[in-house]
């Protein structure tokens, strides 16, 4: 149940929360765009080009010293504008993608792309790869195909503390929980209530919300005792909000990605089946190396980071 398949989880309220609080994480080393051939610090991490992976690339993006990649921002905390009204981009991707370059040895230059036409920009050829939390499934493999990066479904948004000790689905029964409505989140918390009963619990007491933002204020207020939103924007929000101090949240061990976690695939035109390939090994490279965890650190979602590069892992 990834972010883009079920929704674009209030982007606006998510993106302000996000612009206020970025200068907080711009330490310095944020990824700028690589040039071929250039070291790149990316999360305080200097990452260099492996030539044995560089000649896995096919001989046009070679020549061309860069890949073409679209994204469709803002969505934090995949991709941000730096600053409001800016073109400068952040976020995970951004710096994943800023990454994997350096280890290629070419420049991944993101260019802002609606979401509904990315697939068809990369067909038409004017992208080779989209790098824009995108869900792999077996509908887009059809024309695409992906080097999966992350596992991310639902999460719980708690306040500051924990203060009811709130640690997976099954502590929500009975409580009081904030969701937006229309949601694959509102799927979710409503599935869950026969388990509820079943455990001889009261149901989950469900309080709708027509935005995140909403749901947050009522967090805050102490009106619910948590939240339940994407995962990824779960992390983003508990790492920014009040500069850390607002809300915090759950890992729960046994659904590391989230509730319902699909994988999110970096896109790879099929045309491309050697930059596939090579991205795929950069992607490994840099999960061994460490960088990958402190990509995801940064952007407080470590948990839904995958601890082995696959490709084409949706199997439904």
């Amino acid at each position: 149940m990834n972010v883009r398949l079920a929704r674009r989880v209030s982007t606006a309220a998510v993106a302000a929360v996000a612009l206020t609080t970025l200068s907080a994480c711009g330490d310095g080393d944020d990824a700028a765009p690589a040039a071929a051939d250039a070291k790149v610090t990316v999360a305080g991490t200097v990452i260099k080009k492996d030539q044995a992976l560089h000649d896995l690339l096919p001989d046009r993006i070679k020549q061309a010293g860069k890949v073409r990649v679209a994204t469709d921002v803002p969505y934090p905390p995949f991709e941000m504008f730096v600053k409001e009204g800016g073109s400068e981009l952040t976020g995970l991707d951004y710096d994943l993608g800023q990454a994997l370059g350096g280890k290629l040895g070419v420049a991944f230059a993101f260019t802002p792309q609606k979401f509904d036409g990315i697939v068809p920009a990369i067909q038409a050829g004017k992208f080779d790869v989209a790098m824009s939390a995108i869900t792999d499934n077996k509908e887009r493999q059809q024309v695409l195909d992906f080097v999966d990066y992350s596992q991310s479904g639902s999460g719980i948004l708690v306040a500051d503390g924990n203060p009811a000790a709130i640690t997976d689905l099954d502590a929500l029964c009975g409580q009081k929980v904030a969701v937006q409505a229309a949601t694959n989140q509102l799927d979710l918390l409503k599935s869950h209530q026969a388990a509820c009963t079943g455990a001889g619990k009261k149901k989950i007491d469900i309080q709708t919300f027509p935005k995140d933002s909403d749901a947050q204020l009522a967090l805050r207020s102490g009106k619910v005792v948590a939240q339940v939103l994407t995962k990824p924007a779960a992390g983003w929000v508990a790492k920014t909000a009040d500069d850390g101090g607002a809300f915090d949240l759950v890992d729960d061990p046994a659904a590391p990605g989230g509730y319902n976690a699909s994988p999110n695939g970096i896109a790879v035109s099929k045309k491309l089946p050697e930059l596939t390939d090579a991205i795929h090994k950069a992607l490994q490279a840099l999960i061994d190396d460490g960088t990958v965890t402190k990509i995801y650190d940064k952007y407080g979602v470590a948990s839904i980071a995958v601890k082995e590069a696959t490709k084409n892992a949706a199997v439904d």
